[in-house]
């Protein structure tokens, strides 16, 4: 977490707490990166997807990206959900080569002002 997003990491508290979360579903690739998730019935929400510095552009985001989408279709999700910054380009080519489409923005939503986007992707 620390590695991945620095000062705009969540802190234990708020990790600890999510994957706490009877809902949560994540993935793991030990000192690579993670992704963390919920799944709620025919929807699920993205929260993270970390990937080490030394290990991006090498399609790690990717295939966490994958692989979250398709534990969730597996567990009868049919739509997933995820905020991303604005200004985050790296992850917005991510989501939008992964096929997640826009559905809204959020003025404001950051602690710095910065905005963000909500992104869907139909899953079934």
């Amino acid at each position: 977490e620390e590695a991945a997003f620095g000062a705009a990491g969540w802190n234990p508290r708020q990790v600890a707490g999510s994957l706490a979360d009877p809902h949560a579903a994540g993935l793991l690739a030990p000192g690579a990166g993670f992704v963390l998730g919920r799944l709620l019935g025919e929807e699920a929400e993205l929260l993270r997807v970390a990937v080490h510095p030394a290990r991006r552009r090498a399609g790690l985001g990717r295939a966490l990206l994958a692989a979250f989408e398709a534990r969730c279709r597996a567990a009868g999700a049919r739509r997933a959900f995820l905020e991303v910054r604005e200004d985050n380009a790296p992850a917005r080519a991510l989501y939008a080569a992964a096929g997640w489409a826009l559905l809204g923005r959020r003025p404001g939503y950051y602690a710095d002002g910065a905005a963000a986007l909500v992104l869907e992707r139909a899953l079934a």
